[in-house]
C-alpha cells in the first residue's frame, strides 16, 4: 500500500494528475513496475486510456517512464495544439518524456471534429509536434480517410 501511495503521489507531481481505476493492482518497487488489471481506466490531463491491463514503468525516482496498455485498448488523446483523437488498438505505449503514443495491432484512429482517420497496424502520434505516421505489417495497406478542402478562389 505504501508503494501504491508513493507511486500515485510521484505520478501526480510528474504529470499533473493521474487517476487509475482497475480491478486489481500489483507492484514491484525494485523493478519499477506497477501492473493494473481488469477494466483499467487511466486519465492523465486530457488523455484517457481504457484497457484490459496497463503496466506503468517508473525510474529510481518513482517517475513514470512508460505506460503499456494491452488488450482491447480504447483511447482519447489531445495534442499540444488541441487536436483530439479517439480510437482503438490492441496495444498502446505512451512515453511521457517525449509525449509520444505508439499504437499497435488493428489500429483505428479518428480525429474529432474532422474527417481524418488512420487505419493500420502501427501508428505513432507525436503530441508535442502534432505529427503522425502509420505503417502496415500485414498484406492490408494503411488506410487514410480525410476531407480535401478546396479553395473556391482556384475555381475562378
Amino acid at each position: 500500500m505504501k508503494l501504491f501511495l508513493i507511486l500515485l503521489i510521484s505520478m501526480s507531481i510528474y504529470a499533473n494528475e493521474l487517476k487509475i481505476k482497475a480491478n486489481s493492482f500489483e507492484s514491484d518497487q525494485k523493478k519499477g513496475i506497477s501492473i493494473f488489471s481488469g477494466d483499467v481506466n487511466i486519465i492523465r490531463e486530457n488523455d484517457e486510456i481504457n484497457a484490459s491491463k496497463i503496466t506503468v514503468y517508473t525510474n529510481t525516482k518513482n517517475e513514470p517512464t512508460k505506460y503499456l496498455a494491452e488488450g482491447n485498448v480504447s483511447f482519447h488523446i489531445t495534442t499540444q495544439e488541441g487536436a483530439q483523437y479517439k480510437g482503438r488498438s490492441q496495444k498502446v505505449i505512451y512515453v511521457p518524456l517525449s509525449k509520444e503514443y505508439l499504437f499497435y495491432e488493428n489500429v483505428h484512429i479518428k480525429q474529432l471534429g474532422e474527417k481524418n482517420e488512420i487505419i493500420g497496424d502501427e501508428v505513432v502520434v507525436k503530441t508535442v509536434e502534432g505529427k503522425a505516421k502509420a505503417k502496415s505489417n500485414t498484406k492490408n495497406p494503411v488506410i487514410m480517410i480525410f476531407d480535401i478542402k478546396e479553395n473556391n478562389e482556384s475555381k475562378k
